[in-house]
């Protein structure tokens, strides 16, 4: 009886861990621990249409610390992880978007936060860990200039079609500690498998969603967006290319995408203009505009110039040595190039110099609400000031309603995009 209730208590301070200050996180009084802020605060961003992403920092070679420091001064290490992981998460990640971080007994720390896929990017969530871990293991060098800390760190997303919050939770915490870890027999080697599985059976699924013209309200392009296999954990497109991503296989999986959008262009003889999204890192790999001449052979009937790279993720281009190569390759064989998410950050306007993008896509951040808020009206003027200096088409990303529509009427945008017009749906002839 006594084990057993210690369990439970065990279980509750496991999740009443929270370790955020006050000005960071909602307060939750004494009695929370009947009501569960954890999968409150994922419940109310899955209703809010948003994904939930599972972060874990572990600290390497944890034990040999352990032995070189002594129980007690380990405990004081811990307390400096925390202190340090908190200060940085503060200044890496807006406060709306944190929803929790826990200490698992000394098994590492686990960051829960709320991400919209529409303007959210996996890179943006890799640079944000690495940063917190830089950060932490600096300052903690210049604490114990013994040590030289080491974290590794993983993530995956809450599944959102589970029969419990919390068992979703818990399952994608300990895929994103196998991440972190790459455990030999773990949810690591499962998930490298399917996500094997999945590119040598070509088991993806592809929808279109339309480019509207503004001025004539006919669909001038289509979208190719991504789904993995139907009712699994990597149906999720965030799930899925950051498995692909943190598993080394985002090039083979972005090739099948585009061998896949190809396929069903010809199968239905569709003429529209076609958007195909790439990241910096596949666009910057040396294999690509080799790999695509050979793709397009197959597919002789398709010219090149009714295919646009959508250029998505907020990767820094600075080492990558090909990237700005291959785009001058793909503009010599007709391809044209946008440019995703302008506005969401500066990473994106200043690439645009570097690239002279044929199209700029402005980022939802930047559309959602503007019809009430003068604001964000300047800034869609400032950007397609950009744009038409650079000879841009501008596609205005995430209408949801007619109020918004009208702003991009009065301010002469070309292209729209967003449920207010069409969702994502099977790919047929338009």
């Amino acid at each position: 009886m006594i084990r057993r209730y210690m369990e439970k208590v065990k279980n509750v301070m496991q999740w009443g861990k929270i370790l955020l200050p006050l000005s960071s996180i909602r307060f939750y009084p004494p009695q929370f621990i009947l009501r569960n802020p954890v999968s409150e605060g994922v419940t109310a961003a899955i209703n809010n249409g948003h994904e939930v992403a599972v972060i874990v920092f572990n600290l390497k070679d944890m034990n040999e610390i352990t032995e070189q420091l002594g129980p007690y001064q380990y405990g004081q290490l811990h307390k400096q992880i925390k202190k340090s992981f908190r200060k940085t998460i503060e200044q890496q990640i807006s406060k709306q978007d944190i929803i929790t971080l826990h200490d698992y007994y000394y098994e590492g720390l686990t960051l829960i936060i709320k991400v919209d896929y529409l303007h959210h990017s996996l890179s943006e969530i890799n640079m944000i860990m690495g940063n917190i871990i830089y950060n932490a293991e600096k300052s903690l060098h210049q604490l114990y200039p013994s040590l030289q800390p080491e974290f590794e760190s993983g993530y995956m997303f809450v599944e959102k079609k589970n029969y419990s919050i919390i068992h979703s939770v818990e399952s994608a915490r300990l895929q994103a500690i196998a991440m972190a870890e790459k455990r030999v027999k773990s949810e690591w080697t499962e998930m490298v498998y399917s996500i094997k599985q999945i590119i040598s059976k070509k088991d993806i699924k592809i929808l279109a969603q339309p480019i509207i013209d503004v001025a004539t309200k006919e669909v001038w392009a289509l979208e190719m967006l991504t789904r993995g296999p139907f009712g699994t954990v990597l149906e999720s497109p965030l799930s899925l290319f950051s498995v692909a991503r943190q598993t080394g296989m985002l090039y083979e999986l972005e090739m099948l995408v585009l061998e896949k959008v190809l396929r069903q262009i010809k199968e239905t003889r569709c003429w529209k203009n076609i958007f195909v999204n790439c990241t910096p890192l596949t666009l910057g790999n040396i294999r690509f505009t080799r790999d695509i001449k050979k793709l397009m052979q197959q597919y002789a009937s398709i010219s090149p110039q009714q295919i646009t790279i959508e250029i998505t993720e907020n990767d820094s281009i600075d080492g990558l040595k090909n990237f700005i190569y291959n785009i001058k390759m793909l503009r010599l064989m007709g391809y044209k190039i946008a440019m995703d998410d302008t506005g969401s950050g500066y990473s994106s306007l200043s690439i645009i110099s570097d690239i002279m993008p044929d199209i700029i896509k402005i980022d939802r951040s930047v559309i959602s609400n503007i019809d009430k808020n003068t604001v964000k009206e300047s800034m869609l003027q400032g950007l397609m000031l950009i744009a038409r200096e650079a000879g841009s088409l501008v596609v205005a990303e995430g209408i949801e309603n007619e109020d918004e529509a009208s702003v991009l009427r009065r301010n002469n945008v070309d292209l729209a995009q967003g449920f207010f017009y069409a969702r994502p749906s099977a790919f047929i002839k338009i």
